[in-house]
């Protein structure tokens, strides 16, 4: 009988998955796109704990899972509800979406991912850690949804093959 190893559960490794954009990539990129809306909010920075978060900080509203040891290595944000597309907005968890004016260390793409609480209004929250020391709030910071080209996707024909007909009977 074959032992089966436990699930792992840790952050994937940027080395771990062909063709995944790291936050590091992203950093790159700066250029603000010329896209056809965009949305002007108020930034503020939260820490993955209990007192910001609600009872499992590590975890986002879309089941991601935080690296506990460097957070804003993610790059990942939460919106405000009125801004998701879950509440009637227009922006979908997942989405990458450009921040620029806050500085030039924190513009840049970020990744769609939480949700903050439902008393706010037009804002987003920038996922950090506390040994960051990045601390603030940011008024007119504006955000627009990343627009990318799509992939030509293969199309494959997947026909019944006489094995699994003779499966079937």
């Amino acid at each position: 009988m074959a032992l089966l190893k436990p699930e792992d559960t840790s952050p994937p490794n940027e080395n771990s998955i062909p063709g995944m954009i790291t936050p590091r990539e992203i950093k790159k990129v700066q250029n603000f796109p010329k896209p056809s809306e965009t949305y002007s909010v108020t930034a503020t920075v939260y820490y993955p704990e209990k007192g910001q978060t609600d009872q499992n900080p590590l975890i986002t509203a879309d089941g991601s899972r935080i690296n506990p040891k460097n957070p804003k290595k993610h790059r990942w944000i939460a919106l405000s509800r009125d801004m998701l597309a879950r509440w009637g907005g227009d922006i979908q968890y997942g989405d990458t979406v450009w921040v620029r004016g806050i500085s030039k260390k924190m513009d840049g793409m970020y990744i769609v991912r939480d949700t903050m609480n439902r008393r706010f209004r037009n804002r987003i929250d920038i996922l950090v850690g506390r040994r960051d020391k990045i601390y603030g709030r940011w008024d007119d910071v504006e955000i627009a949804k990343a627009e990318f080209k799509e992939e030509k996707k293969e199309r494959l024909d997947f026909k019944p093959s006489y094995y699994s007909l003779a499966m079937s009977h």
